[in-house]
Parts: C-alpha cells; sequence; structure tokens
C-alpha cells in the first residue's frame, strides 16, 4: 500500500512553552495530518537532548526528554497553579527553541508539581517504577548524581560513584532519596502524556515512526551503569569511539565520540540488551528507524583522541546475527533501516537478508550517472525522502547546488517558475514507487536554510532549534498536502 507521511520534530510543534511539547500542540498536529491525508508523523529520538542539544547525544537510551512534558495536564491534576508557568518568558522567539531558558524554566516548574506530587505517590507511580526499573533506577540515581557534581561527565566523579560501586550507590539513594524520585516522577509524567498522544494518533490513523540512534552518549546512564556491553578499558574510558569518514557532510568525517559495543559480549548474552532495546521501543512507536544502520555490518572506529574522523578504521559488526536473536525473541519487527553514506556491499547484503526497507533521499539524486536516489531507480520497499533532519530544506538546496545538479534537477522534475524547487522535488518524492514516502513539513512549505533541523559535524547555533508557527498548520496547506497525497495514490 502507497503512503505518505511528514517528518516533523515533537521540538518543532508549535507551543506556548518555548519547545514542543506532548500537550494541545502535538495534538493539533495530529489533527493536521488527518486532514493533510497523512499516515505516518516521523519524529526524532525521544530521549533527553545532550551535547550540543543533540537527541542523538543524550543521558540515557532509554529515558523521554522532560522538555516535552506539558504543564496544562499537571494543573488540571492540581500540581500546578496557572500563574507559576503563563506568565514565564520561555525564550526568544517562537520560531526557535532557546535551550537554556527552557533549560531553567522547565525543570524550575517541574519542580513545583514534583513538591506537591510527592506529598503521597500514586499506586500507578509505583506501578510504573517497578515496570521501568531495569533503567530507570539507574537513571534516576545518574541524573542525582550528575546535579551533585555540577554536571560534569560522569568520568569525572570521585572513584567510587564513577565506577558505580554498590556502596556509592547505596549512599547516594539513601541520602538524595527525594531527588531520585524528582527525576523517576519526570519520567512518569512523559511516558503518561506519550501513551496518551500516541493512543489519539493511531485512533486517527496516524502511526509514528519512531527513532533510535544506533549508539549510546559516553556521558549516559548507560555506559556508566553498564560497562561490560561497551568496549572500554580498565578505567571506564573508550578505547575507540564511533564516527563515520569523510563523506557528502564532511571533509573531515564526523566524529561522534560515542563508544563502541563489545559485540562479543552482546553475541555470548544472545544479544539480550538489544532484543530488550527495540522491544522497548516498539512499546512507544508503531516503526522503528535506527540510524546509521549500516554500523552493524561494519562500523567505523576512531582512536579515542583523534580531533578528526580522519584517521578512523573499518570493523566488523554483529551483521544478520544480531536480526535473527531479534527476529526469534520479537517475530517480524516493522523497522527502517538508514542505510546512507559510505556502503559497502556487505551492507547491501545485510538490507537485502534483514528484510527491512532502506531510505531513498532525492537532494543525493542528481550529480553525475544514473544514481540509485533517483526516482526510477527506487524499489518499492524502501522509504522515499526529499532531504532528512541532516540535510538542508529543498529550497535551500537548490538554491546552493552545483549549476550541473540544478540543471539535472530541473531537466528531471520538469520544474517550472511558478511551483519552484521544493514544490518539484515534493512532486518527485511523492511519484516515486516506493511505499513509504515522508516529506519534512519545511518541504512542504518550501522554506529556506532557517528550517533546516540539524548540520552534521557542527554544535550549536541553529541545530535542533527551529519550529514551526501556528500559522503554518492551517487548513489551506492541509488541503494542499492531501490533494498531492490523492494525486500520487498515497491517500
Amino acid at each position: 500500500m502507497r503512503e505518505s507521511g511528514i517528518l516533523m520534530p515533537v521540538a518543532s510543534v508549535p507551543g506556548p512553552f518555548g519547545i514542543g511539547t506532548l500537550g494541545k500542540g502535538a495534538y493539533d498536529f495530529v489533527d493536521f495530518l488527518v486532514r493533510a491525508g497523512q499516515h505516518v508523523w516521523q519524529i526524532l529520538p525521544l530521549s533527553p537532548t545532550g551535547f550540543g542539544d543533540s537527541p542523538y547525544q543524550s543521558c540515557s537510551a532509554f529515558a523521554g526528554n522532560p522538555y516535552f512534558i506539558d504543564f496544562e495536564p499537571l494543573c488540571r491534576r492540581g500540581l500546578l497553579k496557572k500563574q507559576e508557568y503563563a506568565g514565564i518568558s520561555f525564550g526568544r522567539a517562537p520560531c526557535a527553541v532557546d535551550y537554556d531558558a527552557v533549560r531553567e524554566t522547565h525543570f524550575a516548574v517541574l519542580r513545583r508539581a514534583f513538591a506537591r506530587f510527592s506529598k503521597w505517590y500514586p499506586d500507578d507511580y509505583y506501578h510504573f517504577c517497578y515496570e521501568q526499573g531495569w533503567w530507570l533506577e539507574d537513571y534516576a540515581l545518574f541524573m542525582t548524581a550528575k546535579g551533585l557534581e555540577g554536571g560534569r561527565d560522569y568520568r569525572q566523579w570521585p572513584e567510587a560513584l564513577r565506577m558505580h560501586e554498590a556502596g556509592a550507590i547505596q549512599e547516594l539513594y539513601a541520602k538524595h532519596e527525594a531527588e531520585v524520585h524528582f527525576w523517576k516522577f519526570c519520567q512518569y509524567e512523559f511516558f503518561t502524556q506519550w501513551r496518551a498522544l500516541k493512543a489519539y494518533a493511531n485512533e486517527k490513523g496516524v502511526r509514528i515512526l519512531g527513532d533510535i540512534p544506533i549508539y549510546v552518549s559516553p556521558d549516559s546512564a548507560d555506559v556508566w551503569a553498564g560497562r561490560e556491553l561497551f568496549w572500554l578499558d580498565e578505567a571506564g574510558l573508550p578505547r575507540e569511539v564511533a564516527g563515520c569518514p569523510p563523506d557528502y557532510f564532511s571533509a573531515d568525517g564526523q566524529l561522534w565520540g560515542n563508544p563502541l559495543y563489545d559485540w562479543a559480549h552482546h553475541e555470548k548474552t544472545g544479544f539480550a540488551w538489544w532484543v530488550r532495546r527495540i522491544r522497548y521501543a516498539l512499546n512507544f512507536y508503531d516503526i522503528l528507524r535506527i540510524d546509521h544502520f549500516r554500523g552493524f555490518d561494519t562500523y567505523y572506529a576512531i582512536p579515542y583522541g583523534a580531533k578528526t574522523a580522519q584517521t578512523g578504521e573499518w570493523r566488523s559488526g554483529p551483521g544478520m546475527k544480531l536480526f535473527r536473536a531479534v527476529k526469534q525473541a520479537l517475530g517480524d519487527v516493522p523497522i527502517v533501516a538508514e542505510d546512507l553514506g559510505e556502503l559497502f556491499p556487505s551492507v547491501y547484503e545485510l538490507l537485502a537478508e534483514s528484510g527491512f526497507p532502506g531510505m531513498k533521499v532525492l537532494q543525493f539524486a542528481f550529480g553525475p550517472g544514473d544514481s540509485e536516489y533517483l526516482p526510477h531507480n527506487h524499489p518499492v520497499h524502501c522509504v522515499v525522502y526529499t532531504g532528512t533532519h541532516d540535510n538542508t530544506t529543498a529550497a535551500a538546496w537548490y538554491r546552493t547546488a552545483a549549476p550541473a545538479q540544478r540543471k539535472k534537477a530541473a531537466a528531471y522534475l520538469g520544474l517550472n517558475r511558478e511551483e519552484g524547487f521544493a514544490a518539484g522535488l515534493v512532486r518527485g518524492a511523492l511519484a516515486s514507487p516506493g511505499e513509504l514516502c515522508i516529506i519534512p513539513l519545511a518541504d512542504y512549505l518550501a522554506l529556506g536554510a532557517e528550517a533546516r533541523i540539524n548540520t552534521p559535524s557542527t554544535l550549536g547555533g541553529s541545530n535542533w532549534v527551529w519550529r514551526a508557527l501556528p500559522g503554518q498548520l492551517c487548513a489551506a496547506n492541509a488541503k494542499k498536502i492531501a490533494a498531492l497525497a490523492v494525486l500520487y495514490g498515497r491517500a
């Protein structure tokens, strides 16, 4: 069945609290998708943002982002008073996230709510803590310790705490039990709101396409409490770190800095951690996109301490052994493989054997030759994009592309000046034989570089900050998108 959807980070949803939340703005966006004839909402990782405000560098592979907690439901339950959040400034402009302001204000408001909540913990809170305890306990302890240590990287903590020694953990909990519960409370509220939003979307015929990074952050509860899962030395430092070699995005490559997995250990356990991670993710998403899928075949290992990614080497990953374990435990799972970047023949073989659809990005299609990204070369079993969260917008791409690429794109797409390049690229993606087509909202709106979500290998600045304005999710825009879905058989 041919379908289409829209890529829209939760952080980019309009609303009054400085960043998109799981409140009215998100429900309104689901309604917009329905009016626009769309069946899929693709989001970025819901995890807490970390280094550089990136959702791909999180302090936990399992936690939800407390910034996304909406204050209105807390007010309705008597945990907040309207005046405690209604008059606060959450940032400089409604079209961009001000992370410094959000960080300060959101946690201040959530702590007020927790002060009332903690007077009598309800039974379903205890049930949540028990049900999610396998990751929640270490996450809450990690966040408590990080606060006490002034936000420092856990590798700079006192040795007993850094090494996750039982005595240090017990002392931490005994002295700071209320703070541990605050971080559990944030997760309880996040998951309560997320489950309600997802149920609403599903009832409306909209499925959630979620996203998990292949790697975890070096400064995370996952590494702190699970050192055996990663390729670390005796002191707990990475032997090598993750990234990717020089490519389309960066001449120096991308130095992500994430610790690599000890794949031999994972294989001995039957890939239990990965099975649990995927099972957990599919409780919250209908479809799961795994970022940097090619790393399961061969991954790029960069010496720890290197300044760029140019000195890395390729290593062999677990390949189909991991996905056979996943299938044996979970059956056929709805996974989308992010198969972009430098690909070896073995990556294509892994993708084919896994049966997962890969990704085709039209912004990559207009170089020399008969590119695999040109729509006439797309297989049916793939997900088609004009661009991803790591690309600039279609309109900005066309303005900065080489003349030969613009000429080829204009000829291939049959562009006309009246519609503009963004609309032409959207047409090309929707016309693809690919069974699912995902268009970033900014490309439907023909927005420029100001709406770019992320520029790889850069920090801060305009990364992860773009937000849509309420007026952009209007009935007229929904009608235009719905007409395209009908025209290309995706309604």
